[in-house]
C-alpha cells in the first residue's frame, strides 16, 4: 500500500450536505485503513487547504458532497497544488453539479431527459404547473441530497416550492414528474455497472429515504431486460462522456409508465454511506466495499 503515499479522505466541508460528506468519509477512511493505506481524514472546514502540502499528503481522495467539494472549485484548488485526486476534474465537477447545464448538454445531444422549467421570483407560477403539468418536482440547480427538493402534487403550491428551493440556489428547476420508478447507473471507469431500482416508502426519494429511514427497497440487478439494460447504458456512458466525466460517477435516471428512460442528473461524487447506491451496484459487480474503495484510490495513479 506504500504506492499511494499519505492519502487525504477530503470530507465533510461547508456545504448543506456536510453531515453526509461525513458519513461517507468515515466509511471511506475505514476502508482504506483496513487495506493499509496511511490514510487521515481532512476536513476543509477546519483547516486551509494548504495544509494537504505542509502535513505533505500525496494524494486525495475526494468524499465531499455539494458546493465547493463537488462544483469543480476543490479540483482546480488541488489541480494549482499538483495534488493527484479521485474522481472527475474541474469541467465534469462543475457540469455534473449543475442541473442546469448538465440538462442543457444532454438536451442538445438528444438524449431523453424529462420536460423542464426555469423559475425565477417573477415565473408565472400556475403557467408553469400547466405546461409541465401535476404533479412535478421542484430543486435547486447546484445542490445534491435531495435538499431543496419539493413534490407539487396541488395547484397553486408551485410558488411556496419555489420559495424553498430558492433558499440554496438563484436558479431553481421545475421538472416533469415521471411516474414509472426512480433507478441510478454506477459509473466506474469504462464501466457501467448494475443499475439500482429505488422504492422509497416515501413520497419521493428525499434525505430522509436516502440516509435515515431503514425502509427504502432497493433493487439491484434492477430487473429490466437485457435490451433495455443495453440501450440506458449507452445513454449513461455518453452522458458521461459528454460532461468529460472520469473515474466513477453515478448517473440517475427515471423510467415512465411505458418502459422509456429519462436522464436526470449526475454525481460526481457518489455517496458511500451504508445506504449508498454506488456501493450496492459494486457489490453486484462482485466488488466489496473495501476493494470499490481502492479501485477508486487508484485511478489517482493513472
Amino acid at each position: 500500500m506504500n504506492k499511494y503515499g499519505k492519502v487525504a479522505v477530503v470530507m465533510g466541508g461547508t456545504s448543506a450536505e456536510r453531515e453526509v460528506s461525513l458519513m461517507s468519509g468515515a466509511g471511506v477512511l475505514g476502508a482504506l485503513l483496513a487495506r493499509g493505506v496511511d490514510a487521515y481524514a481532512f476536513d476543509p472546514a477546519e483547516k486551509p487547504l494548504t495544509a494537504l502540502t505542509t502535513e505533505k499528503f500525496d494524494r486525495a481522495f475526494l468524499i465531499l458532497h455539494g458546493p465547493f467539494g463537488e462544483d469543480g472549485t476543490l479540483q482546480g484548488a488541488l489541480d494549482v497544488i499538483g495534488m493527484p485526486y479521485t474522481g472527475c476534474g474541474v469541467l465534469a465537477s462543475a457540469l455534473g453539479m449543475d442541473k442546469l447545464r448538465s440538462k442543457l448538454i444532454w438536451q442538445a445531444l438528444g438524449l431523453p431527459i424529462p420536460a423542464f422549467e426555469i423559475l425565477t421570483p417573477a415565473s408565472d407560477f400556475a403557467a408553469v404547473e400547466q405546461k409541465l403539468g401535476l404533479p412535478l418536482f421542484v430543486k435547486p440547480a447546484c445542490e445534491g441530497s435531495s435538499i431543496g427538493v419539493s413534490k407539487v402534487k396541488n395547484a397553486g403550491d408551485l410558488a411556496a416550492a419555489f420559495a424553498e428551493a430558492y433558499k440554496y440556489d438563484k436558479i431553481v428547476i421545475a421538472e416533469q414528474f415521471i411516474g414509472g420508478g426512480e433507478y441510478t447507473a454506477a459509473v466506474l471507469g469504462d464501466q457501467v455497472l448494475s443499475f439500482v431500482k429505488i422504492e422509497p416508502a416515501t413520497e419521493f426519494y428525499d434525505y430522509e429515504a436516502k440516509y435515515i429511514r431503514n425502509d427504502t427497497v432497493y433493487r439491484c440487478p434492477a430487473g429490466l431486460s437485457s435490451e433495455l439494460n443495453e440501450k440506458i447504458a449507452g445513454y449513461v456512458k455518453k452522458a458521461f462522456w459528454a460532461l468529460g466525466g472520469s473515474g466513477w460517477a453515478r448517473i440517475d435516471f427515471l423510467m415512465d409508465e411505458a418502459g422509456n428512460p429519462y436522464l436526470l442528473e449526475a454525481n460526481t461524487a457518489p455517496g458511500m454511506t451504508s445506504h449508498s447506491l454506488f456501493p450496492m451496484a459494486a457489490k453486484d459487480a462482485g466488488l466489496s466495499y473495501e476493494d470499490l474503495v481502492l479501485q477508486v484510490l487508484d485511478s489517482t495513479l493513472e
